[in-house]
């Protein structure tokens, strides 16, 4: 990938969101909700020309400035540019979503390592590595918020490595959430379930129907998640009925969780086909 030319983008007096995996999905989702509720964006993705697309209809729609930053958060150098902007104290960010990732249809123990390595730089290291920056940064203003996005997954005991990175994701920002206690900012992690996006096509996997209880429509999860980050609260799960099944999770026996989980066609049997499968990277975890 070339070096990334940022976006001239004049300052302003309105707050500015980042968000990476931005240009759809969930992460596109999260971009347009935060400018249409007043927020200059930096939008990071890979696609430098979805990237300068998404960046025009931003700035027409909703009349905010947007920086464009095309970056690949599995490679380090790449990343290391993102968390420099985050940290960029002359030019503050004050909400940073962290919501690029991609799906494997694959089981952990015979997939591509490779690809195995890509999940885990892209759904946890970069998280760490980004919120880290922002902690610092957002915690010397007093004030700011950190919006990582896990999922259900990430509380079901059997759900591959996919489950075991938003299991990662969901108890670093809950651990962030209370070493920012008392300094302005706050750490959310968002567990949606299954959402209408492409991810789930992107990485091979079937997508449920319009009419289908289990799938969520993703505009409502990003309202109801950055409402509850900006309530301060460390977990947010849309929707009643996911709040019901987290409640369930808690109490039945984790045993059960993995049996059921596995064997079922809406479960870990989408992800993990009978050989090694293909991998697709994605732009957001819950698309």
């Amino acid at each position: 990938m070339s070096e990334p030319v940022p976006s001239p983008r004049p300052r302003t007096d309105r707050p500015t969101a980042l968000v990476t995996g931005a240009t759809a999905g969930l992460g596109a989702r999260y971009a347009a909700q935060l400018a249409e509720r007043g927020h200059d964006l930096v939008l990071v993705a890979r696609d430098e020309e979805r990237l300068a697309r998404s960046a025009v209809e931003l700035r027409s729609r909703y009349g905010v400035e947007v920086e464009v930053l095309p970056a690949d958060l599995s490679e380090r150098a790449s990343l290391q540019r993102v968390a420099d902007r985050v940290a960029d104290a002359a030019r503050p960010v004050d909400v940073l979503v962290n919501n690029a990732g991609f799906g494997l249809k694959q089981r952990f123990a015979d997939g591509d390592l490779v690809a195995h390595e890509q999940m885990f730089d892209v759904l946890c290291r970069a998280v760490m590595v980004l919120s880290r920056a922002a902690a610092g940064a957002m915690a010397a203003r007093g004030r700011g918020r950190i919006v990582n996005i896990a999922s259900v997954a990430g509380f079901v005991a059997g759900g591959g490595h996919y489950s075991a990175a938003k299991a990662y994701v969901a108890l670093l920002t809950e651990t962030l959430h209370q070493e920012l206690s008392g300094t302005g900012v706050t750490a959310t992690a968002v567990a949606p379930g299954f959402v209408r996006t492409e991810f789930h096509a992107r990485a091979g996997m079937k997508s449920g129907g319009t009419d289908s209880p289990a799938w969520l429509d993703a505009d409502e999860v990003v309202r109801v998640s950055l409402d509850d980050a900006f309530a301060g609260k460390v977990l947010s799960v849309p929707t009643k009925r996911y709040k019901a099944l987290m409640g369930v999770l808690d109490v039945v026996p984790r045993a059960l969780v993995r049996t059921v989980w596995g064997k079922a066609t809406w479960g870990a049997a989408r992800r993990h086909p009978s050989g090694p499968g293909q991998h697709t990277l994605g732009n957001t975890p819950e698309q």
